[in-house]
């Protein structure tokens, strides 16, 4: 990972200061995703390695940013993260291969293919470390993918106006981006927007929503509706209004609305990001993130299924949740191999 040099930590703080964003607030650990440290701990023997290690030793398929269900991002993970814990050499020269492809493949796509696919590839390259002319022209090109334009509308744009599974991708991309690049402002933008998404509305509120039916309060719309929201006798505590509503009108039972996962999918990976660079995300928005889960499961009787069972791994970890998990999970669409790398019983956050 590249750290950001003197002034560009303290222009960060004084952007932080000066705009009144959320600073970081506790230990700032290395890695964007992970350490090799971190890594090094974990286990090589279990139904999580196995899975993990299926994937590390299959070709890569086409590094493609603009194709919304290419997967290659989450397997060049895959090879970096079992490149990181073995040695084996031959994983990241086919990661290195990638990371060459890929730049400049999301001029053909959208907003939302980028931030789908672009984490993989930067927390990849973070964890295996560039050769010199490899890493110039990569953080060349990630200063340029923030603000270029997409069918009209750029990363930066669609994270900061839509409350729903686009906005948080985006949002997850740029964090990443960041975070990689070491842009402490950037970040503490990301986590700006990211704070008013979960329901701080005090730290930001620019968003467009649709449909209202599904916000706890309409007058005063939020990315996950409060704690202790009732409607009509029913709980909805926890509910992402921008994408439950993809589902219909309200309705109880709630119907099964998996736009509300793919959401979640890029929060996440924010708070994640977000976390390990000193932000207290995981209490934000009153647990917010445990609370989407939690209504889920508990509420919409809907566990997390597919490719999005990487997910309660991580509520399971950060808060000593305990959400039905599958082995071993899938990959998601930005990252995966959860039930590998964040085991609940490492760390616990109260």
């Amino acid at each position: 990972m590249s750290f950001p040099s003197l002034a560009e930590a303290v222009g960060g703080l004084v952007l932080t200061t000066l705009l009144g964003l959320p600073s970081p607030a506790q230990e700032i650990r290395e890695g964007v995703w992970m350490n090799a440290e971190e890594i090094q701990q974990l286990p090589i023997a279990g139904e999580a390695w196995l899975a993990l290690r299926e994937v590390a030793d299959k070709p890569l398929p086409k590094a493609d940013l603009a194709g919304r269900d290419n997967n290659c991002d989450v397997a060049c993970l895959a090879k970096a993260l079992v490149h990181v814990r073995t040695g084996e050499p031959g994983l990241r020269d086919e990661v290195l291969l990638a990371l060459q492809d890929v730049i400049a493949s999301e001029r053909a796509g959208d907003v939302l293919s980028l931030g789908r696919n672009l984490p993989g590839y930067v927390i990849a390259a973070d964890l295996l470390g560039l050769p010199k002319p490899l890493e110039k022209r990569f953080r060349s090109w990630l200063e340029l993918v923030l603000n270029e334009e997409l069918a009209g509308t750029t990363l930066r744009e669609v994270h900061e106006r839509r409350p729903n599974n686009w906005g948080t991708h985006a949002g997850a991309a740029r964090a990443v981006v960041a975070r990689y690049l070491g842009r402490a402002g950037e970040l503490a933008r990301v986590a700006q927007v990211f704070r008013g998404w979960l329901g701080e509305r005090s730290f930001y509120d620019g968003f467009e929503f649709g449909d209202l039916e599904w916000q706890a309060d309409p007058s005063h719309p939020v990315g996950i509706n409060p704690a202790g929201a009732v409607r009509d006798g029913h709980s909805i505590d926890g509910v992402l209004p921008d994408d439950q509503r993809r589902g219909g009108p309200f309705s109880w039972p709630p119907p099964k609305e998996n736009y509300v996962y793919e959401a979640l999918q890029g929060a996440l990976v924010q708070a994640v990001v977000l976390w390990r660079a000193g932000y207290d995300v995981w209490q934000w928005g009153d647990r917010a993130l445990l609370r989407a889960a939690l209504w889920l499961e508990r509420e919409a009787d809907f566990p997390a299924q597919g490719d999005d069972t990487w997910q309660p791994y991580l509520i399971n970890h950060f808060y000593d949740a305990k959400l039905r998990v599958v082995v071993p999970s899938r990959p998601g669409k930005n990252v995966g191999w959860t039930d590998w790398t964040f085991p609940r019983h490492v760390l616990t956050v109260r």
